[in-house]
């Protein structure tokens, strides 16, 4: 195996290694809302995910150039408002709802791909977007409409898409970690800003305080960490098909520590979705890709 190829190989699985940690914190979200209000819970939780990773990396900001902090910056903004408006949305609408329109940022990302990168999205690509969009719909969707929290995940869906064709388009593998750290701390402040007024409600139980930490260190730094560097190496498109594995995950982790049942359209639309990934992982590259995979702007 090549070192290209092993590093592309390395870059997967470590998407699908942080998409499985954020599929394994729906049913943990949906269960802390009932509790700690939104913004409370998201400025705790991304307050101590910069904390660590400040403790563990001091010394990645200063090795950050000025043009990936100013780009971090403009991702974690993005990020940030995505997260408030996906867990705000998350507690108006069922986790499988919400599970399948986040989801559609796999649609979003090569369309925003192709008009802001000016990249060209083969057939083939847009084939293995649509059978994991039908997938998504399979295994989460019974019955749909749009409401209020349904119209504020899409939102954050589509800026989910932005901040994927953002990373891919401005990651660098030297840079990745000092660019977590930096968007850790933007998303911070934005939801200290967004919950200040009201002041901040803490986790009152310590199965709270332990979902929080999890979803803070694993979910959160080590996530955003791993999805910075392994878009440095993969373009976005690849990148957001891989990704919406998460509602396969998401449902693997409901069945396994959540309680709920497992059903046939749960194995079918996850197997759609698996088979979307294997189209673009085990497709010859020059038919996959038709994009760029890095650009600078």
């Amino acid at each position: 195996m090549t070192t290209t190829r092993r590093t592309t190989l390395l870059a997967t699985l470590a998407l699908l290694a942080m998409t499985a940690c954020w599929g394994s914190t729906f049913f943990l979200i949906k269960d802390l809302l009932d509790r700690v209000p939104t913004l409370d819970f998201l400025a705790v939780r991304f307050s101590i995910a910069s904390a660590v990773m400040l403790l563990v990396a001091p010394r990645a900001l200063s090795r950050l150039s000025a043009e990936s902090r100013r780009h971090a910056i403009v991702l974690g903004v993005l990020y940030g408002v995505a997260q408030i408006l996906q867990t705000a949305g998350l507690a108006h609408t069922a986790a499988s709802v919400s599970g399948f329109i986040t989801g559609m940022y796999v649609v979003a990302t090569p369309l925003f791909a192709a008009v802001l990168l000016r990249t060209r999205i083969t057939a083939l690509t847009w084939g293995a977007v649509a059978l994991a969009t039908a997938g998504l719909g399979v295994l989460t969707l019974n019955g749909f409409s749009i409401g209020y929290g349904e119209a504020i995940t899409l939102v954050a869906a589509m800026l989910y898409a932005l901040h994927i064709v953002g990373l891919g388009a401005w990651s660098a593998p030297g840079q990745a970690l000092g660019m977590s750290i930096v968007q850790l701390m933007v998303i911070a402040v934005v939801c200290l800003v967004a919950t200040a007024p009201d002041g901040i409600v803490l986790p009152s139980e310590t199965r709270d305080w332990l979902s929080v930490v999890y979803m803070a260190v694993f979910a959160g730094a080590a996530a955003l960490v791993g999805q910075t560097w392994a878009q440095s190496i993969l373009p976005p498109t690849r990148s957001a098909i891989i990704m919406s594995m998460e509602p396969v995950f998401a449902a693997f982790f409901a069945v396994l520590l959540g309680g709920e049942s497992m059903t046939m359209r749960m194995v079918l639309g996850g197997v759609m979705v698996l088979g979307a990934m294997l189209v673009v992982e085990a497709g010859p590259r020059r038919k996959i890709e038709g994009e760029v995979q890095h650009l600078a702007v």
